[in-house]
């Protein structure tokens, strides 16, 4: 997927994630979601937390080629262990601790995606990067990791906020996309599941049930696992 249409995706899928917690009561922070134990406020801080590695990575030096593609990324080994999962859980509480209240958060939140979008936007198709795993990757492979994060868990915050999906349709595609890989996109359209269900069935947010497990198997979609 290319540079261009990954970074229009992650300004349309953050953009609509800023325009949904702007105006949220200082209670619904404090709202619990299905990503325990994280809060409303605990998952934007999780979400500024992953989108706010770019800029180091950015400003370091750039492999030689890529050799770990978006859907290899998510290959099980130790960044999904009890371990890195604490460290992610406290990452996540200190950044959401910084603001004073949600307006600052909210704003918070807003500088750090426009900064990581300009200078994305200065980076050459062909920019390499290095990920805090140790991969090798295009810098549009890694940037499409950051839409799934910003469009999932917009989903999960849009639930806990007892608010509608207000998933993109750039970014809903652009995640099929790499859920299911290009060859499939055509037979999950059979399944007649809007965009934030199917995202919602394919990473476990919702479970499938015999009959949709059945029609599944028989369209040969198998989707990529997220840990």
């Amino acid at each position: 997927m290319d540079l261009n249409r990954v970074l229009e995706a992650f300004r349309r899928e953050s953009g609509a994630l800023t325009d949904a917690v702007s105006g949220l009561y200082e209670a619904e922070w404090s709202l619990p979601t299905r990503c325990t134990p994280w809060t409303v406020r605990d998952l934007l801080g999780h979400v500024c937390v992953v989108v706010d590695w770019l800029p180091g990575m950015l400003g370091g030096p750039a492999p030689g080629e890529a050799t770990i593609s978006a859907a290899d990324y998510y290959r099980p080994d130790d960044r999904f262990s009890p371990e890195t999962n604490s460290a992610r859980i406290a990452l996540a509480q200190n950044r959401a601790a910084e603001p004073v209240d949600g307006a600052a958060f909210a704003e918070d939140f807003t500088a750090t995606w426009r900064r990581v979008d300009q200078l994305c936007r200065a980076q050459p198709a062909s920019r390499t990067v290095w990920t805090r795993h140790g991969d090798a990757m295009l810098l549009s492979d890694f940037l499409l990791t950051r839409v799934v994060e910003v469009a999932v868990h917009g989903l999960d915050l849009a639930d806990a906020l007892g608010h509608e999906p207000w998933l993109t349709s750039s970014a809903g595609d652009a995640v099929l996309e790499l859920l299911l890989g290009t060859e499939q996109t055509a037979a999950a359209e059979e399944l007649c599941w809007s965009k934030p269900r199917f995202l919602r069935k394919a990473t476990g947010r919702e479970p499938l049930d015999a009959s949709e497990t059945a029609q599944v198997e028989q369209l040969g979609i198998r989707w990529l696992a997220l840990g």
